[in-house]
């Protein structure tokens, strides 16, 4: 068995324990009072009109940043657009060049061909018969 001594001890712990609690509940309740103090005076300190008018032009500097990252989307997606012409303009581009390749090409064989037959022509012996006037009737002109 306990001794009445320890017995007392014990009780006048438990009231020692009971009492720091409460203490300790009362602060925590203090604390918190004055937060609430404060936050409750900080909002009647406050002055709805000047809150409104930086809540405003805090919107007027979001919307003119917004604005300017529009107008420099817009700028930029119309030089892509321009400067990526799409497909069937390409089509049409390469279609154009083969073409004129093509004509190129064709001259070029005939410009060719014409000298080569030029160089035939040169080459051969060949009187002319067209457009010229037989010897009887230039000697009749002189006669005349």
């Amino acid at each position: 068995m306990q001794s009445n001594s320890e017995q007392e001890r014990e009780k006048l712990k438990e009231e020692y324990k009971e009492h720091y609690r409460k203490m300790r509940d009362a602060k925590e309740k203090l604390r918190r009072s004055k937060y609430v103090r404060n936050v409750s005076d900080a909002m009647q300190n406050m002055n709805a009109d000047e809150l409104l008018d930086s809540v405003d032009q805090f919107l007027g500097t979001v919307r003119n940043k917004m604005a300017g990252i529009e107008a420099r989307l817009d700028v930029a997606m119309e030089q892509f657009i321009d400067d990526h012409p799409d497909e069937a303009e390409l089509d049409e581009e390469l279609k154009k060049e083969k073409a004129k390749d093509t004509l190129k090409q064709i001259k070029l064989e005939m410009g060719l061909l014409y000298n080569e037959i030029e160089e035939q022509a040169e080459n051969l012996d060949v009187e002319k018969t067209v457009g010229r006037k037989s010897r009887s009737e230039e000697s009749d002109q002189k006669d005349q």
